[in-house]
């Protein structure tokens, strides 16, 4: 089951696509997160997904929030992709211990070995404010995350 609006946001530390560490708790008391989990790199709804998300990040970082990105994934393949596709947030590999990260947040689709459409909006005390959790063919509403975030 996925995590719900008003629980603590579970900790995690990851690499992103730089080899980079990237802790959720560094962004506690200083931004809000959309914490956005994908399927895989290179394969049609995510890239279209991801690219909105990238055409559209002033309308995060206006609002004072990062978006992290988190597939199961390897770094380096995870770097290749924000390379062709021009990413410039961080893509976060839970690629071992294999979806660690998207099993805390109850976003794991074991049978298919890798994170289902899930988004969480975490503020900046480290609460999930909302949520949205999405099947593998079904792209998410970048709005609905920019309405969320207003909210705060």
């Amino acid at each position: 089951m996925a995590i719900q609006v008003g629980d603590k946001a579970p900790d995690f530390e990851l690499k992103d696509n730089h080899g980079a560490t990237v802790k959720l708790s560094d962004f506690r008391g200083e931004k809000n997160v959309v914490l956005l989990f994908y399927p895989f790199a290179f394969t049609g709804v995510c890239t279209g997904e991801l690219c909105e998300l990238r055409d559209n990040l002033p309308k995060f970082s206006d609002r004072g929030t990062q978006v992290l990105a988190v597939s199961n994934d390897s770094i380096h393949t995870l770097r290749v992709f924000a390379e062709q596709e021009g990413l410039e947030y961080p893509l976060l590999s839970d690629f071992w211990p294999h979806g660690d990260v998207s099993r805390a947040y109850g976003v794991f689709d074991q049978d298919k070995g890798c994170a289902v459409r899930g988004t969480f909006i975490i503020d900046k005390e480290g609460v999930v404010r909302w949520t949205v959790v999405n099947g593998l063919p079904d792209a998410r509403d970048l709005n609905e995350y920019v309405k969320a975030l207003d909210t705060l």
